[in-house]
């Protein structure tokens, strides 16, 4: 962060100075958890029922924090007095920004695939310059505003993906921290059962591109109609990305290899180049595309583009992670989280790798679906079995729709099993396995993760014995 003192924060957050010298400065990161506090530090308590962050601002003060920016007096310690701690955080991210006028702000949204294309423009923009961006998936009220408060006078971009639960949300986001660059990955069933309709979602995740200024750019995906129809609801110019023939920046003759990654001629209005992409799924091609129409945007030549785009790596961890184990069985840990549109990716990628050895998924519950819920599993599952997965192992109850699905499809080689928990799902896969098998680890953050982390010991295991 930009150096503050303790007045200009006070008069950024609308706050009040207990106990505090107004001109000592903050020189450190902004943290609400007292563990990573260093010196220089303003902390953040937040109130809470079970953890209350003011208990240990005292704690916070003598590992060096500067002050603490909080919602009530802690005696003996300086304080910047809010009435409300996220309100304040969100309010001081926008004054530090504001004081960065070489900062270009990159936001994106969309219902899947945000996280893994903030990590591919976070990627190519620090190649241009001293980039900032969450980690993870930390893209919500508190993210949003932590994440900022990492700009400094150095930081030349800053990447932040938008999260939301509801309509408004990402305008709150844009409110807080104003993007000159959009993008808009597409718009699905994810969290319906949060927005109550997809109409309801396009428009929450259009709030993106409304926000941007008459000079800012926005990125829309060709390829998804509700996506594209959002160029009629920004004064912003327009670059279209995807496979679509009129799109500014896109991707002709898509090929995958053997392990399900993309080759493609990137094709721009200043030149093609081919593109022979690290990461695994045909997704992918889509995801990289957004991510080149940032880079072009911000001036790198085609050729430079194509090759940074080959050299593109896994940043946040259980998205198509894939592993090969010693016993010859590759795994795919995309178990993170879960919608209907990024399983069929998923399983579409499992389909595509599948050699000479069978196809197995471990399927979890899809949660915030809403209304849809139950359809949205069913078609999980026919969609499985009509791309000849092998074997399915449905873990869970509130999974079952998934199990349904696929043994509803009568010409189905293959054979499902709804199992009680991810121990069931671990127990028939080390029963089950053989060399040349690729197995699929995707659901809901419901610990469907516990099966690709046994799967990952067992590699490590089997790798030390040999």
């Amino acid at each position: 962060m930009i150096p503050l003192t303790l007045a200009e924060v006070a008069g950024a957050v609308d706050g009040r100075l207990l106990a505090a010298d107004p001109a000592a400065r903050v020189t450190g990161p902004v943290e609400f958890d007292s563990r990573k506090v260093s010196a220089g530090t303003l902390f953040v308590a937040f109130p809470g029922e079970k953890v209350d962050g003011h208990d240990y601002a005292a704690a916070a003060v003598e590992a060096g924090a500067v002050a603490v920016l909080g919602t009530r007096e802690v005696p003996g310690v300086p304080m910047v007095l809010v009435a409300d701690a996220l309100d304040a955080m969100g309010r001081l991210a926008r004054a530090v920004v504001d004081r960065l006028p070489e900062l270009t702000v990159i936001g994106l949204t969309g219902s899947s695939g945000k996280t893994t294309t903030k990590d591919l423009i976070a990627q190519l923009t620090v190649r241009l310059g001293p980039t900032v961006a969450p980690p993870g998936s930390f893209n919500n009220e508190l993210g949003h505003p932590w994440t900022a408060l990492r700009a400094g006078p150095d930081t030349r971009f800053l990447v932040l993906e938008k999260g939301a639960r509801g309509v408004g949300h990402v305008r709150y986001l844009c409110e807080v921290v104003p993007p000159r660059i959009s993008v808009v990955l597409n718009v699905g069933v994810a969290h319906l059962g949060e927005f109550g309709s997809v109409e309801n979602i396009a428009l929450a995740k259009g709030e993106l591109v409304e926000s941007l200024p008459a000079d800012g750019l926005a990125v829309l995906n060709a390829d998804d109609p509700l996506v594209e129809a959002m160029a009629g609801r920004t004064r912003a110019r327009v670059v279209r990305y995807g496979e679509a023939a009129h799109a500014d920046v896109r991707a002709e003759d898509v090929t995958l290899d053997g392990r399900g990654r993309a080759s493609y001629t990137l094709v721009t209005p200043e030149g093609s180049a081919p593109v022979r992409l690290g990461l695994t799924g045909r997704h992918q091609v889509s995801n990289s595309l957004a991510a080149a129409a940032v880079a072009r945007e911000l001036g790198m030549p085609v050729t430079e583009l194509a090759t940074a785009l080959g050299e593109l790596g896994l940043v946040s961890t259980r998205r198509m992670d894939v592993f090969e184990r010693p016993d010859g069985v590759t795994v795919i840990d995309d178990s993170y989280n879960a919608n209907p549109a990024s399983m069929a990716v998923a399983l579409r990628a499992l389909a595509g790798m599948r050699g000479g050895g069978r196809a197995l998924a471990v399927l979890g519950y899809m949660a915030e679906l809403g209304p849809y819920e139950r359809d949205g599993h069913l078609e999980v599952g026919r969609l499985a079995a009509g791309l000849g997965v092998d074997r399915l192992l449905v873990v869970g109850e509130p999974a079952a729709p998934i199990h349904e699905g696929a043994t509803a499809v009568e010409d189905w080689g293959g054979e499902s099993v709804l199992l009680t928990d991810q121990a069931a799902a671990v127990e028939v896969l080390r029963g089950e396995l053989r060399p040349g098998d690729v197995v699929l680890v995707k659901g809901s953050r419901y610990r469907t993760w516990e099966v690709a982390d046994a799967l990952r010991v067992d590699a490590t295991d089997e790798g030390a014995a040999a």
